[in-house]
């Protein structure tokens, strides 16, 4: 028998081109984190994780979480790992976390992500080429097909295939920029308008620069709890109710099974929903954190994970349905396109959103109105693997 978990409290860095080095973001991440719930101590971490995506070649540093803590000052007894799920390596770690106390293996877990990805300028080509290591570095990496092109060729597809168009496209990015324009801890803060996106610098078609997610430096940290001892710390913890993750064909682009569908999505969803009691996720789902690295990724997001049907996601944006007060409130925090994606943090900090807006504890201009149900979302690599997480604020 399983035991239920919640997120009892959380911390974050300010995210963007930080002067502040891996250790750093590691500490403030910490400080913060253990600020916001001081019922609990370094001394009552039994289990830790880091999310953390490439160290070894952003910051030269492996063997990380040990290092981790040892900084934060925490002697964990029972269990210690970095995840490793290029942009949803944050939620791999979650996972791991509430899975381990889930199963009664530990009562008390601290789960960081942290990345800093922008270097000194003589080691920005280190970091500009460490980013192709995602995708099959010998077929697809060394051939051009980093991050922007193939997002923009699902792009193409996806606007061939059912219609969708440019100004949809926009409307997710200048949505989710104009909600980070209210986030403290946001990369960019500024209210952006569809024409902004449309007018921004062409990067590779029918995406531009606000199209697409930024390099960031950022760290944040969750702290998990079995109910039992969540209870007595708060009343107001977020607690996990479902989590599914799906991987077709691995690494490279040649075998994923469509390109203008994400089908390991729709699995992933469909376990999380099962798991939570979910049967209708547009009518029970409140709020949503789903991983916008690019205005087209939301848009399919939309579909597979079930909300609409396929080709509809375009329109769903467009009808103002993800809008705070919409059907579902999706990336209140600014998503990926407005808080930048420091890589192993992005999951963990979606969590973090989920639960503050669970306390109401978020500016008014980006609150979603009484969220009751939350899900998160990352997809990575190629979108390969897709990984997604129920929470609510009243069970169990």
């Amino acid at each position: 028998m399983t035991r239920t978990v919640g997120i009892v409290g959380g911390g974050h860095t300010k995210w963007g081109a930080r002067e502040a080095t891996y250790k750093d973001l590691i500490q403030e991440a910490g400080k913060a984190t253990f600020d916001a719930v001081p019922d609990v101590t370094p001394d009552d971490i039994e289990g830790l994780f880091v999310g953390s995506v490439q160290p070894e070649r952003f910051a030269f540093q492996t063997h990380v979480a040990p290092m981790v803590a040892e900084l934060l000052g925490v002697s964990v007894d029972s269990m210690i790992a970095r995840t490793e799920l290029a942009c949803a390596s944050g939620q791999a770690a979650l996972r791991y976390a509430w899975l381990a106390i889930a199963a009664g293996q530990i009562d008390t877990a601290l789960v960081l992500g942290v990345e800093k990805m922008n270097l000194p300028k003589k080691h920005m080509p280190e970091a500009q080429s460490t980013m192709s290591n995602v995708t099959d570095r010998e077929f697809d990496g060394v051939n051009g097909l980093n991050a922007p092109p193939y997002f923009a060729m699902i792009a193409q597809r996806h606007m061939h295939e059912y219609g969708t168009t440019r100004e949809q496209l926009a409307m997710v990015s200048a949505k989710n920029k104009t909600h980070a324009a209210h986030n403290e801890y946001a990369q960019f803060q500024k209210e952006v308008s569809v024409d902004d996106v449309v007018d921004s610098f062409p990067l590779s078609p029918p995406l531009c620069l606000f199209d697409c997610s930024s390099i960031t430096d950022g760290a944040a940290g969750l702290i998990l709890m079995s109910e039992e001892k969540a209870r007595e710390v708060t009343d107001e913890a977020a607690w996990i109710t479902g989590s599914g993750q799906a991987c077709f064909a691995g690494n490279s682009i040649n075998n994923l099974p469509s390109m203008s569908a994400w089908p390991q999505a729709t699995t992933a969803a469909e376990q999380a929903y099962d798991q939570a009691g979910i049967d209708d996720p547009v009518k029970e789902l409140d709020v949503a954190e789903i991983h916008d690295c690019f205005s087209i990724s939301e848009i399919v997001e939309y579909e597979d994970l079930g909300w609409v049907e396929k080709g509809e996601g375009g329109q769903f944006v467009e009808d103002g349905r993800s809008e705070l007060d919409g059907d579902i409130g999706v990336n209140p925090r600014g998503g990926l396109l407005g808080c930048g994606h420091p890589l192993g943090a992005t999951g963990v900090s979606q969590a973090l959103e989920v639960f503050d807006q669970f306390r109401g504890d978020v500016p008014a201009k980006r609150r979603v109105p009484d969220p009751e149900v939350g899900l998160i979302h990352n997809l990575s690599g190629s979108a390969s693997v897709h990984s997604v997480m129920t929470l609510e604020r009243g069970r169990p």
